[in-house]
């Protein structure tokens, strides 16, 4: 029974569960959740292949996707071109062809675009987008078998990185892109075109090297029964298995998702798409208006910034400054972690009065606007001690150890320097939520990283003072300095639910920006 048949055979009914294809039997109907019991166990020297969108994503629309590209690596001109055009996606993909629908993202999205800047997006932005829409039950058949083989008719480019280190992919076949001698996209595709039907079969078929079939496949819809006759056991993945079905949690793929990148906190579906392009001039404005609320005596700031809209949750009695016993006085040093560079500001607010944090580096128009005074370190560890040391002998300072910003709820190696300096040391817990725009980047802008934070209808910043740690736990009673700061690490990492880490600021780096996050040091001649 050839697949055209097969189709017209089964009853619609029958069509809303799943499909099961046994070359050596005929076509069974099989409910999809019998897919996991028949998969899991035994499977570790067998090969799986599986559609990406719609099988392994719960989502069947690329759409999103496409528009973080054309966000993340171009702009917000080429963001407002997609959301113009995506009635007439929904139109070539519902009435014409699915593969009108993908040629139409890709020039749009892709022509004239640096290759470079595609695969950086790739790789340090949507990995944390496809993982929030795995599917569960289709992961978990997926990761049982020991090669796994993985089709895709979108660009190959953009999702490669994510198959292979998070779902452990040893193989992806996917739509290759024409690219000038000059690097760029050109917005097509290229011969033998995008990888659909016939042609996803004849990708396999080139792709598959053993003598064997594939023991299982994986696939969306008829479109797929194509490849699907090449494996031993095929299997459809119904669409309202897929819409029902929760996400898989992040922490059970092959790979934790620890660093990414971007400045969109949601999946841009058109119609969050619209609503962000209508408020970003809104945003702007306020933002404005709240950095410019820094300017008054920050005495006021706590009632200044909630008035604007900035929700700011303050937990714990914040220390005094103390004096030392022969007289001088000497600063408290504030031991934060780090989701933002508007850390140590917020930690002014909740204390009422200004404070002087050690950066390590921000760019200019930030150091400007800022109502605090900042002091860069060189990474010159006598030279930042030494500067430290003067600093607190003028009045409180807040520190950031981490020496880089991460998003997801984890804490980055501390920086023991700040330990051997002092024994005043009371620990911070520092946390924000934003619901629209990301206030870091690695990769882009960081001048505008508080201004986008601040253009967050109502962002959040919670400061929670932990008691100052006594004198035992410091190094003056004969602690080592790294011992001093994996504990505040990791009494920090308890107060917010976070998880430890021996990550770096160049770890972070090399894996979103593809270098060690150093930035030269400039000279004082």
């Amino acid at each position: 029974m050839n697949f055209a048949n097969l189709q017209r055979s089964i009853p619609s009914l029958v069509l809303k569960t799943t499909i099961m294809v046994n070359r050596s039997t005929d076509c069974i109907p099989c409910k999809f959740m019998d897919l996991e019991s028949r998969c899991a166990d035994g499977r570790e020297d067998q090969t799986v292949v599986s559609e990406f969108f719609g099988s392994l994503l719960r989502g069947r629309s690329m759409l999103p996707y496409f528009m973080l590209v054309a966000f993340e690596a171009c702009g917000i001109l080429r963001y407002s071109l997609l959301l113009l055009f995506s009635p007439v996606y929904y139109f070539l993909n519902y009435c014409v062809s699915e593969s009108s629908s993908i040629r139409l993202l890709i020039f749009l999205t892709f022509a004239g675009l640096k290759v470079r800047k595609i695969e950086s997006v790739a790789r340090a932005t949507l990995p944390k987008f496809f993982s929030e829409d795995v599917h569960p039950v289709a992961w978990r058949v997926f990761s049982s078998f020991g090669t796994r083989y993985m089709l895709t008719a979108a660009p190959r480019i953009m999702v490669e990185c994510f198959a292979r280190e998070f779902l452990d992919a040893d193989a992806v076949i996917g739509t290759e892109i024409q690219v000038t001698k000059s690097g760029r996209a050109t917005g097509f595709v290229k011969t033998p075109g995008l990888l659909q039907r016939i042609v996803k079969r004849d990708a396999l078929k080139a792709a598959w090297k053993g003598e064997n079939a594939p023991d299982v496949g994986l696939g969306v819809c008829n479109d797929d029964y194509a490849f699907l006759a090449l494996c031993r056991e095929g299997y459809i993945v119904p669409a309202n298995t897929t819409e029902m079905e929760p996400p898989l949690r992040k922490e059970k793929l092959a790979k934790t998702i620890v660093f990414y990148d971007g400045r969109l906190v949601q999946r841009p579906t058109p119609f969050l798409a619209l609503i962000t392009l209508l408020w970003m001039p809104v945003g702007f404005i306020l933002a404005v208006l709240r950095i410019a609320a820094g300017a008054l005596p920050m005495s006021w700031g706590y009632f200044l910034v909630t008035s604007l809209g900035v929700r700011v949750v303050i937990k714990g009695k914040p220390p005094a400054s103390v004096q030392d016993k022969n007289g001088p006085k000497l600063g408290v040093l504030f031991v934060c972690s780090h989701r933002s560079l508007l850390d140590p500001i917020f930690l002014s607010v909740a204390l009422g009065r200004r404070i002087t944090a050690v950066t390590y580096s921000i760019s200019r128009l930030s150091e400007v606007l800022s109502p605090i005074k900042t002091v860069a370190l060189t990474r010159n560890r006598d030279q930042d001690a030494a500067n430290i040391r003067k600093l607190l002998a003028e009045g409180d300072l807040a520190i950031c150890p981490e020496g880089t910003t991460c998003r997801e709820p984890f804490l980055l190696r501390f920086s023991s320097l700040f330990a051997e300096l002092t024994d005043q040391i009371t620990p911070v817990a520092m946390n924000n939520s934003m619901s629209m725009f990301h206030g870091t980047t690695a990769t882009g802008w960081k001048c505008m990283d508080p201004f986008f934070f601040l253009m967050n209808p109502r962002p959040v910043y919670e400061v929670t003072f932990l008691n100052q740690l006594s004198q035992e736990l410091t190094c003056a009673a004969g602690k080592s300095p790294h011992d001093v700061a994996n504990y505040t690490q990791r009494i920090l990492a308890a107060t917010l639910g976070f998880q430890c880490t021996n990550f770096t600021r160049k770890d972070k780096y090399r894996m979103l920006a593809g270098n060690d996050g150093s930035i030269p040091v400039k000279s004082s001649a």
